[in-house]
């Protein structure tokens, strides 16, 4: 638990610094021919939105943000996370956006992608509140 609590602590802390800056995000390699298009991430430090941890994350960090309207409307959404390398998606259904929207823990797991050239094919854990 401690664990999550230090790693939470951590990347509050780097966001934070990270401000109003544009936030891309993924994680090392290139774009792979079944990822999805890399696209920049809303800003996690704009009110009301809402930044999940990203477990086994990289140096290149992938971000995983919810946007106060997106909370607001309660539909299902597919977050693409992703840098100029590599992307994942996750998916999370109307109930699971309610409940993050409520502070509730969600976690959902992202797709299964590989970094450049299709190697090391692999996911991530995020977790939301």
């Amino acid at each position: 638990m401690s664990a999550l609590l230090d790693r939470r602590n951590f990347v509050a802390t780097a966001l934070t610094l990270l401000g109003g800056a544009a936030v891309t995000v993924g994680c090392g390699g290139g774009s792979s021919p079944t990822s999805p298009t890399p696209t920049p991430t809303p800003t996690p430090t704009s009110a009301g939105n809402v930044a999940g941890t990203v477990a086994d994350n990289h140096a290149d960090p992938h971000v995983a943000v919810i946007t106060a309207a997106e909370l607001a409307a309660g539909g299902a959404l597919t977050l693409i996370i992703a840098n100029t390398r590599h992307a994942h998606s996750v998916t999370l259904s109307s109930a699971e956006v309610t409940q993050i929207a409520a502070k509730s823990r969600v976690s959902a797991m992202s797709s299964t992608d590989p970094h450049s050239g299709g190697t090391e094919p692999h996911s991530h854990l995020v977790i939301f509140n």
